[in-house]
C-alpha cells in the first residue's frame, strides 16, 4: 500500500496513505513499525508516536489481510530527529493538577530550553495563563496531558495592536483583531518571532473558554479583545502534530504574518453555538499544509485571511501558497472560506480530498467593496471533494454585509459603480471531481460586483442532488442585502466574466437550467438535470 512520510519528529512522525477515498480509506489498513503491528486504521493521515529520538524505523502499510512483508505492504525507512535534552515541567514546580497554576513553572522550562530541546508535559491538567515559546525547541504534550487556559483574563497579559518604532515613523505590530492591528489578550500557546519550533502530541490545548466568560458579549471588547488558543506571529518552520485544541476564546488557530507552517493531524472543536470561534484563519502567511485535521467549530472550520484596508495599506502581504488535504469539516459557517478580511489579496490555494459534512456552506468566497484594489483573490482549486448535508455547497459574495458599514448603500448597492482604488477583485475559481449530497438553497449561489464582474467560475466532473423538496427549508443563499431568498436552486451566478460548467448532473432541483446573469463568456457541456 502506498504512502509517504510528511514529516518527521523527535518522538513521532506522521505519514499519509494514498486512497481513492477522501480523508478515510473504504477499507482498514495496517501499520507496522519494525515488522510489528502498531495500530490498525482506516485514516489516510497517521502520526506513529511513541519513537525514540536519533534513532532508525522501518515503516509498513499493509492492506487489512496483509503482513508487514507480504508483496502489497510497502516498506520505507526513517530517522528520527535529535533531541538534546527533555525537560519534565514537573521537575520546575508544575503540580498537573488542574487546581494549583502552573504558567510560572512551564515558563521556567522553555525558557531554560537548549537548542533542539524538548520540554515534557506528562499526564495531568496544567492551568496556565499564556505561554510564549521559543525558537529551536519542542513542546510535548503527552498522552493525557492537557493545558488549561486560566478562567480569569486579567491573568492574560495584553500584546499591543501596534506600537511606533523609535525614529516616530515605523510601526511594531504584535496583534490583530479581525483584521485589524488592535490590543489584544496574548493566547494560550504564543509563538512570537521563532524558528524551528514544534508542538507535538497526543495531548490536549483547552482554551478554557466554556469555564469563563469570554463567549459573553462576544462583540464587545473587555480590556482586550480575546485572545486565540495558538497565536504564531512572524514566525517560520513552526509545526503542530496530533492535538486537540478546545474551547477557543475565539479564532482557535491564528497563523499572522509567518511562514513555513504544517499541521498534522489535528482535532480542533468548539461548541456549535460558540461565538466566533473559527478553527483556522491563516493570515497574511506564505507555505502552510494543512492535513489529517478534523475541524467542528461555532463558525467557519477554516477562513483564510489577509487583513482589512489598514494593514494592506501599511503592512502589505498576500497570502498564499496555501495547501490542504484530507480534512473532515463538520459544522460551522463554512467549511473552507476565503475571506472576508483579504485586503491584501489570497492566491494558489488547493484543497483536495476532502469531506465536508453539515457545514452551512462548502466553498465561500466573500469579499466587499472596501477591501481595495490589492484585494485579488486567485487560483482557488477544490479537487476531489465530498459534501453530505451542506446548505449551499458553493458561494461567492462580492456583497458580503459584514463590519459597521457592511449594510450602507455604499456597500450593498447592486448598480454598478466607479472602479476605484477601494473595489476588490475575484479571479478564478475552479471545483472539479465532488460529490454532492443533501443541498438544501442552491448548489452554487455566486453574486459578483456589477463593476467588477467574477474571473471565472470553472465547475468540471460535479454530481449534486438535493434534500427532498418537503425536507427544506428556503434560505439566504448569500450574507448580503436585498437578495431573495432560495430553495433548491441549481446555478445562480451573477457578474461574471467566464462561466465554464463540464460534465455535471443535478437530481432534484426546482430548476431545469442555470440561471446566468450578465456573463461575459459561458461553455455548457454534458450539463444533465434529473428529477
Amino acid at each position: 500500500m502506498k504512502f509517504e512520510i510528511l514529516d518527521i519528529f523527535v518522538r513521532s512522525a506522521t505519514i499519509e496513505i494514498k486512497s481513492d477515498a477522501p480523508w478515510r480509506s473504504d477499507t482498514p489498513h495496517r501499520i507496522f513499525v519494525d515488522q510489528k503491528e502498531w495500530c490498525v486504521t482506516d485514516q489516510n493521515v497517521v502520526t506513529i508516536t511513541g519513537l525514540k529520538p536519533d534513532t532508525e524505523y522501518e515503516i509498513c502499510v499493509a492492506g487489512e489481510d496483509e503482513s508487514a512483508g507480504s508483496a502489497g505492504g510497502e516498506a520505507k525507512r526513517l530517522c528520527t530527529l535529535h533531541e538534546s535534552v527533555l525537560l519534565d515541567v514537573r521537575r520546575f514546580g508544575a503540580d498537573g493538577d488542574g487546581v494549583h497554576e502552573d504558567t510560572a513553572a512551564i515558563q521556567a522550562a522553555i525558557l531554560c530550553c537548549p537548542a533542539q530541546g524538548t520540554v515534557w508535559l506528562p499526564k495531568g491538567t496544567y492551568l496556565v495563563s499564556p505561554l510564549f515559546l521559543k525558537s529551536d525547541m519542542t513542546l510535548w504534550l503527552d498522552e493525557g496531558a492537557r493545558l488549561l487556559g486560566h478562567p480569569d483574563r486579567k491573568k492574560y497579559p495584553i500584546l499591543p495592536g501596534m506600537t511606533f518604532g523609535t525614529d516616530e515613523k515605523s510601526e511594531y505590530n504584535l496583534a490583530s483583531w479581525e483584521g485589524n492591528p488592535l490590543d489584544s489578550f496574548a493566547s494560550l500557546i504564543t509563538c512570537m518571532n521563532v524558528r524551528n519550533v514544534d508542538i507535538i502530541g497526543p495531548g490536549v490545548l483547552d482554551g478554557g473558554a466554556s469555564e469563563s466568560d469570554w463567549w459573553t458579549d462576544a462583540k464587545v471588547r473587555r480590556i482586550a479583545w480575546r485572545p486565540n488558543t495558538v497565536f504564531i506571529a512572524y514566525s517560520e518552520n513552526v509545526r503542530m502534530q496530533n492535538l486537540t485544541v478546545c474551547n477557543s476564546p475565539s479564532w482557535t488557530m491564528h497563523p499572522y504574518y509567518s511562514d513555513h507552517l504544517r499541521f498534522l493531524n489535528l482535532s480542533i472543536q468548539n461548541p456549535p453555538d460558540s461565538p466566533n470561534t473559527d478553527g483556522f484563519d491563516p493570515e497574511s502567511c506564505t507555505d502552510i499544509l494543512l492535513v489529517g485535521t478534523k475541524i467542528s467549530v461555532g463558525d467557519d472550520c477554516i477562513a483564510i485571511k489577509s487583513g482589512k484596508y489598514y494593514m494592506s495599506r501599511n503592512h502589505f502581504r498576500r497570502t498564499k501558497d496555501i495547501t490542504i488535504r484530507n480534512c473532515l469539516f463538520e459544522r460551522g459557517h463554512g467549511s473552507v472560506t476565503v475571506g472576508s478580511e483579504i485586503a491584501s489579496g489570497v492566491e494558489d490555494v488547493y484543497i483536495s480530498d476532502c469531506v465536508f459534512d453539515g457545514t452551512d456552506r462548502g466553498v465561500r468566497l466573500k469579499t466587499r467593496r472596501g477591501r481595495g484594489q490589492t484585494s485579488f483573490v486567485g487560483n482557488i482549486v477544490f479537487e476531489r471533494i465530498v459534501m453530505r448535508g451542506v446548505h449551499v455547497p458553493m458561494t461567492v459574495n462580492m456583497f458580503y454585509n459584514c463590519d459597521p458599514d457592511g449594510h450602507s448603500h455604499a456597500v450593498q448597492d447592486q448598480e454598478a459603480r466607479p472602479v476605484d482604488d477601494l473595489t476588490p477583485m475575484i479571479g478564478d475559481l475552479v471545483v472539479k471531481d465532488a460529490v454532492i449530497t443533501g443541498a438544501e438553497v442552491a448548489i452554487v449561489c455566486a453574486y459578483g460586483l456589477p463593476e467588477q464582474p467574477i474571473g471565472r467560475i470553472e465547475l468540471r466532473n460535479i454530481t449534486a442532488s438535493f434534500l427532498p423538496e418537503e425536507e427544506r427549508t428556503p434560505g439566504l443563499a448569500l450574507m448580503m442585502d436585498n437578495l431573495d431568498k432560495m430553495s433548491g436552486k441549481s446555478f445562480w451566478i451573477k457578474n461574471a466574466k467566464e462561466v465554464i460548467l463540464d460534465n455535471v448532473t443535478v437530481t432534484g432541483s426546482v430548476d431545469e437550467a442555470p440561471e446566468l446573469y450578465n456573463i461575459g463568456s459561458t461553455t455548457i457541456n454534458n450539463v444533465q438535470y434529473n428529477k
